[in-house]
């Protein structure tokens, strides 16, 4: 469900980054009534069109959020797509792979912090940090973005990503 809270970008934040962020805020639909004092509603995927955005796909990732009842409170999730930007960097294509089982430990990293709370709270997420895909190397970091969407405007069901590394990628 989403919050009332105001979310910005850091001023030092990639342009494609605000780029997706801009895009992520001109598609959210608006509240049933048109109610000014209603909270706005999260945009789902049926809003997104990649079309606008080509130029910001290659480095776009999506995680399904599963709230399966076997879960209980916590969330699971798969990844839904993954751009071929994060493919190449990776060296692999984990599309249609819960996340805990392409990384093991995932569910006690900070990443499985960050998706959670994303999918919880219904407010986009910002980060800088190493990169969980390629343990080990300390001289890659990640700048990323996280936005929810929701195909109900309130209950979110898919986060979109974006991921730009800094760094040399992995050697192959």
């Amino acid at each position: 469900m989403p919050t009332t809270a105001v979310f910005s970008l850091p001023k030092e934040a990639a342009p494609k980054i605000k780029a997706l962020f801009d895009y992520w805020r001109s598609i959210h639909p608006a509240p049933a009534g048109g109610g000014g004092s209603l909270p706005r509603l999260l945009p789902g995927r049926q809003h997104l069109d990649p079309i606008d955005i080509p130029e910001l796909l290659p480095n776009i990732w999506m995680i399904d959020v599963l709230r399966e009842p076997e879960g209980g409170d916590i969330p699971r999730f798969r990844f839904r797509l993954i751009g071929t930007e994060i493919v190449k960097f990776t060296g692999r294509d984990a599309t249609g792979k819960p996340l805990d089982a392409v990384y093991p430990d995932y569910p006690n990293t900070e990443a499985f912090r960050f998706h959670r709370a994303v999918a919880e709270n219904g407010e986009p997420g910002y980060r800088r940090s190493g990169v969980l895909s390629n343990p080990g190397r300390d001289f890659v970091e990640a700048e990323r973005l996280y936005l929810p969407l929701a195909e109900d405007g309130r209950t979110v069901d898919i986060i979109l990503v974006m991921t730009l590394y800094q760094g040399d990628p992995p050697r192959r």
